[in-house]
């Protein structure tokens, strides 16, 4: 085997490692055919790289992949503790800065766009570029809407939560965090985790997802436990417990667009307006 080198990066502390070399050729196909290729026959490489001693439990990778799409300046397979995901914002957020860092698009100012493709479809994202460097960077998801909203379900620990299921690239359950009396800012991380990783477990075994284009999308990646606010006024802080029970750091991009979809349909975000969201470290993403 080829030796495996990674470049890490962060988003709003949320770790992103970028694997650079040491993989295979990759058989040709659509995006979700090479993640089902990788998934099935090279996880020993997902092991190696996002477990320790090489890194941690809730450690994120990204590995880049021959792209498929039409019009697709690369493409991205998304990689942690349980296996591959089908969008990640924080991580097209930080390889926009690697794409234009690294040379692997041409820089233009004062916005450089660069289609990215996911297994969940073409994400666009916008990397402004000042004397030939690489500042912040925005991002255009794939089409994202409420699946479900106003579910009830009984937890055994916390009893009757409701939630709603929204897809951002990635489905998620949505829950105000104070129906199992948590708040944050006191209430201490692993028990958010406990809670949100029960209610992921119950929604699986309980809702049938469908995703309108590919079978391989129909699945619950976490669920995102929130302060209950709509951002209008203040921030409104997260929580998003995903794959193993694993905590992202930053305030999720693809659950950021789960939440604002589920927002949009319930009538407390319009067309344009912007809302603050917030990690549990402080990180904070902006959407609209």
């Amino acid at each position: 085997m080829n030796p495996l080198t990674v470049t890490d990066m962060h988003t709003g502390g949320e770790p992103l490692r970028i694997v650079t070399s040491g993989y295979p050729a990759l058989p040709k196909g659509t995006i979700l055919e090479k993640r089902a290729h990788v998934r099935d026959h090279l996880d020993h490489l997902r092991k190696i790289l996002m477990f320790e001693p090489r890194g941690h439990y809730d450690m994120y990778g990204a590995l880049l992949v021959e792209p498929d799409l039409p019009g697709a300046d690369m493409a991205v397979l998304f990689m942690h503790n349980e296996g591959y995901s089908t969008m990640c914002g924080h991580a097209i957020i930080a390889l926009g800065r690697y794409a234009v860092d690294k040379g692997l698009v041409a820089a233009q100012e004062p916005v450089t766009r660069i289609n990215i493709e996911c297994p969940c479809g073409m994400v666009v994202a916008d990397v402004e570029v000042t004397n030939g460097k690489a500042g912040r960077v925005s991002f255009e998801s794939v089409p994202a809407f409420l699946f479900a909203r106003d579910l009830t379900i009984d937890l055994p620990e916390y009893g009757a939560i409701r939630y709603d299921v929204s897809y951002g690239g990635a489905f998620y359950t949505l829950a105000d965090c104070r129906q199992v009396g948590l708040r944050f800012g006191t209430s201490p991380a692993r028990h958010f985790v406990d809670a949100a990783d029960a209610l992921t477990q119950a929604v699986k075994k309980s809702v049938p997802l469908a995703h309108p284009e590919f079978a391989d999308l129909a699945f619950l990646y976490g669920s995102i436990l929130t302060d209950g606010s709509d951002g209008k006024d203040a921030p409104t802080r997260n929580i998003c417990v995903f794959a193993d029970r694993e905590v992202d750091r930053s305030p999720t991009g693809s659950g950021v667009t789960a939440r604002l979809a589920a927002m949009a349909a319930k009538g407390e975000a319009g067309l344009g307006e912007g809302r603050i969201f917030e990690s549990v470290t402080g990180s904070q993403f902006t959407g609209q």
